[in-house]
This record gives C-alpha cells, sequence and structure tokens, in this order.
C-alpha cells in the first residue's frame, strides 16, 4: 500500500470529548444483572452481592456513565416493584426478554453499585405501560431530599441522602411494534413533554434524553425524530440513537465499513435537530445520546423462539462471542463517535456483562474480557480532550452492506471507504495526542505519516496494537488472552511528523507526549 497521509493542526478542534461519551448499558436481560454484575453466593461477591471479579473489569474497562434498567425491560417495568426490602418484592412475568424477573436487584442497588464502581448512573423511565406520573414520582423518590411521601420511603428503605441522577432518558424504542405500548411520534411526543415537564418541576437540575427511532434503517426515522422534537424541544437536552452493526454477509470488508454508516446517521440526526431549531428561530442546540451501539447479529432471536422456552430467570440469551474481526469493527465505531465529539455528547456501550458485552462471565465462576473490551477501554481511558480536525489521505475500496429486516432487507451501497480510519485527541492537561487508528486492508501493511502542525516538540510515549492471524480468534475461560494488545514496534517522531506501520486488519492506539 502506498503511504497513507494525515494532516493535523493542534488549533483545529472537531469538539471536546463529554466524558459521559464513554458510557455503557446494563439491563435486567439474560445474565447481565443475575450472574453478571449480582450474584450472591458467588466467592468474590461482596455482603451486597456485587461480583467484586466483574467490578475489577468494569474499573479497567472505565465507563463514565451507565443506562438502567433498560431497553426493551424498561417499557413494562414498575420501578416501585425493585425497591423495599428484597425478600417482599413481587416476581413478575418480563414480557420483552420473555423471562421471569425476582426484582432481587433494583434502583437502590444500582445506585450503590454504580458508586462503588465509580460510575455515574442515568435512569430511563417507563413510558410505555407507564405514564408521566410514575416517571415523576421516580425522580421524587431518588433525588428528592427528604419530607415528602416518596423521599422518605427512600429513607425508609435505607438511602438517607438522594441519589442525585441528574441524567434520564424517558422511555426507550418506543417507536418498534417490539415494544411493550410502542406509540406513534404524536402519541410519544405528547407523554414525554408531559413526564419532561413534572420531572424537572421536582429537579430542575436534571438532563432528559427523547427517544429518537429505533434505528436508521427504521420506516420512521427522520420523521420520528422531527415530530418528537417539535413536541419536546423546549424540556430536553438530547435526542437519542441506537445501531447494532452486524456481519450477517460474511463479507469482511462490507463489516469493517459499515461504522462508517454510524457517520452518516450522526448527521443526518443533527440535521433534523437543528431544522427543529431553526423553525423556532433559537439558538439551542439539541445534543446526541448515543445511548446503545455494539456490533451484533449472531444472537439476535425473536420472541416466538424465546417463548418456546417457558419463563427462566436470567436464561442466557444474547450471549454474542465476540471474534478478532468484531473488535476492529467496534474500534471503527469508538472511532466515529470520538469524530463527532461536537454533538455526541452521550454514549452508551450496549451491554456491560454477557448480554452483547465486552465482559463474560461464569456463573459461580470467572469473568474475562472479549475481544470487544480492548478497543472500549483505550477509547475511554485515552479518548478524553479535544477531538482535533483530521485530513486524511488514504486509498479506498468499495463495498455493500447488508442490514436484513424481513421484507425489506436493506443494502447500503460504500463506495468510497478509506482504508484508513483515525481520530486523534489532544489532552492538553496531560500533555499528551492519541491516535486511535484502524487499518482496514485485510491483506497489506500501512505506511503512516501523520503531519502533527503546531505541536512543536514531540516524544512517542507508547504506541499499541490489536491483531490476530485469525479474525475469527475469540478469548474463552480457558484462553482469555488469546487476542489482546500488543506493542506496536517501529513507531518514530521526526520533527513535526510521525512514523508507523500498522499491520494489516490492525486496530492501534498511538500516544505522543507533546510540549505544553
Amino acid at each position: 500500500m502506498r503511504n497513507v497521509d494525515v494532516l493535523l493542526h493542534r488549533d483545529f478542534e472537531i469538539g471536546v470529548t463529554d466524558r459521559r461519551l464513554f458510557g455503557a448499558f446494563i439491563e435486567h436481560l439474560g445474565r447481565c444483572v443475575y450472574g453478571g454484575i449480582y450474584e450472591p453466593g458467588h466467592k468474590t461477591a461482596d455482603k451486597q452481592g456485587f461480583r467484586r471479579d466483574v467490578l475489577e473489569l468494569v474499573r479497567e474497562l472505565a465507563p463514565t456513565i451507565m443506562r438502567y434498567p433498560g431497553g426493551n425491560f424498561v417499557s413494562g417495568y414498575n420501578w416501585e416493584d425493585g425497591v423495599g426490602p428484597a425478600d417482599g418484592r413481587p416476581r413478575r412475568l418480563d414480557l420483552a426478554w420473555m423471562s421471569t424477573e425476582p426484582n432481587s436487584f433494583g434502583t437502590n442497588e444500582f445506585i450503590d453499585w454504580c458508586r462503588q464502581a465509580g460510575i455515574e448512573p442515568m435512569l430511563a423511565v417507563n413510558l410505555g405501560t407507564r405514564n408521566a406520573d410514575a416517571a415523576r414520582n421516580l425522580v421524587e423518590y431518588c433525588n428528592h431530599p427528604k419530607g415528602t411521601a416518596l423521599s422518605d420511603l427512600r429513607r425508609k428503605h435505607g438511602w438517607e441522602k438522594p441519589h442525585a441522577v441528574k441524567f434520564w432518558c424517558l422511555g426507550n424504542e418506543m417507536d418498534g411494534p417490539w415494544q411493550m405500548e410502542s406509540k406513534t411520534a404524536v402519541e410519544y411526543g405528547r407523554i414525554a413533554v408531559e413526564a419532561a415537564k413534572m420531572m424537572k418541576w421536582i429537579d430542575p437540575s436534571i438532563e432528559l434524553a427523547a427517544c429518537g427511532s429505533s434505528g436508521r434503517n427504521m420506516p420512521t426515522f427522520g420523521a420520528w425524530e422531527d415530530t418528537v422534537l417539535e413536541h419536546s424541544f423546549e424540556h430536553v437536552e438530547y435526542i437519542s440513537l441506537h445501531t447494532y452493526i452486524n456481519n450477517y454477509a460474511g463479507d469482511t470488508p462490507a463489516f469493517l465499513g459499515a461504522c462508517d454508516l454510524m457517520d452518516s446517521f450522526i448527521d443526518e440526526v443533527v440535521a433534523i435537530a437543528d431544522a427543529v431549531a431553526a423553525r423556532r428561530r433559537s439558538n439551542k442546540r439539541v445534543m446526541l445520546s448515543f445511548d446503545e451501539w455494539n456490533v451484533w447479529y449472531r444472537t439476535r432471536r425473536y420472541r416466538k423462539e424465546r417463548v418456546k422456552e417457558g419463563w427462566p430467570v436470567a436464561p442466557p440469551i444474547l450471549e454474542e462471542i465476540y471474534n478478532m474481526e468484531d473488535a476492529l469493527a467496534f474500534g471503527g465505531a469508538c472511532i466515529s463517535l470520538l469524530n463527532h465529539a461536537d454533538r455526541v455528547k452521550a454514549g452508551c456501550l450496549a451491554q456491560l456483562v454477557n448480554v452483547i458485552a465486552p465482559i463474560m462471565t461464569e456463573t459461580g465462576g470467572p469473568a474475562w474480557r472479549q475481544t470487544i473490551f480492548h478497543p472500549f477501554a483505550h477509547f475511554s481511558n485515552f479518548g478524553r480532550g479535544r477531538v482535533l480536525r483530521t485530513q486524511v489521505d488514504s486509498p479506498t475500496y468499495a463495498a455493500k452492506y447488508f442490514d436484513p429486516r424481513g421484507a425489506q432487507d436493506l443494502y447500503y451501497p460504500l463506495p468510497s471507504v478509506p482504508y484508513l480510519k483515525l481520530a486523534a485527541v489532544h489532552d492538553d492537561k496531560a500533555g499528551m495526542l492519541t491516535l486511535f487508528a484502524l487499518n482496514r486492508s485485510l491483506s497489506e501493511e500501512m505506511p503512516l505519516r501523520v503531519a502533527a502542525k503546531g505541536f512543536g516538540q514531540m516524544r512517542v510515549d507508547s504506541a499499541l496494537q490489536l491483531r490476530h492471524a485469525d479474525l475469527q480468534a475469540i478469548n474463552t475461560r480457558e484462553a482469555p488472552d488469546r487476542v489482546a494488545p500488543a506493542p506496536l514496534d517501529g513507531v518514530r517522531v521526526d520533527g513535526e511528523q510521525l512514523h508507523a506501520t500498522l499491520k494489516p486488519a490492525s486496530w492501534n492506539v498511538i500516544r505522543v507526549t507533546i510540549a505544553r
């Protein structure tokens, strides 16, 4: 491959990454909670039943905010079922995942778990089977100090201080026919604005995310966002986006190019939100919360298949096993999020443990890192700062991405996919420039030259690569580090220019110390 050239300048930035960009997601789904983060009786469990081995991996992964309790689950969830003495909580049928929910773990346990993990909590309210009244009651229970029935109920339950939850989601995927009590855009827009009003009357400091459509491939996409924001614009700070990348077609080049569709999706939602603002002659800018994203396709199953299994508690469902190829596509999604730091201010990897997750556990046994763990840990630990504008001169390839949707299978043409996908983040406090670089060529090394202007003296601090000769390689209990980061040799700095050679099909993180 010919030299790939990148030009960037210290003074030209896209935006500053918000710490909430590096979030994740916990839902009452399969073994995410029960047998995942929470397993009383496990040899590593603390007195609250939280698995300490999982907590250690979560701290290494470094998510900054955690969405809970769903997801599809939230659209049928009565928050009152998950508070109070655990032995008195009801068992319910969960229609989202055709499971039995014991409610042993609920809102207060989630808050305690977040505090232990050093993570900001993000709560979703049920606007499916419940309404704005239930939403404002949950805010009062969580955030009001004392002196009312619900705040004093929280104190009676053992949580004297308010939880002070600042980020709230107004439902989940409400245009999806799989959702309990799904709604039209007008129906949802009306309930969302009424919930938002009352929630903020109780606590004016909170921030709210309205539901965008369930995906870019939904027939409702675009018109949904426009209508919902027309109703809720004055009351919300965010609109949500959801995307899952797949390789149903077994087409690796298209799979690795699919993350570029996230860029288009973000640009489109920004345009819609700003059009709503323009109609109002408003300077307000609604930000984006990409609160579900991941690679997911092998374990997708329909409700009619799950119903045959009865109503188990925490069944092992949606337990995607990720390989090297998945880690590359996943890394590309991380770069897409970074390169829209001006408008994507919150993000949640879906999900955290066992269920389409970077962390896998064995119930009663060990926990280990999946392949996608490593790009996310790099993204979160090293992606804080000013994302710089880059000019990339890279050879390209053409592909066609397949996204099956029943009778309306979609084919997205990708006529010009650069072999290099890159983001550059400048952390001025640490005096560090970090390059996240994905080489999408499956067969050729990439000679990379980066002209970093305006930084003065530079020195290579560290360079890592994630790659494996077998793109199907996975991490398992027996071989948890088969796919793991290794040093990237040969990176050097010559004046204002950085030189590196990226291996085929590789995720790379290069950190350079800069003069302040």
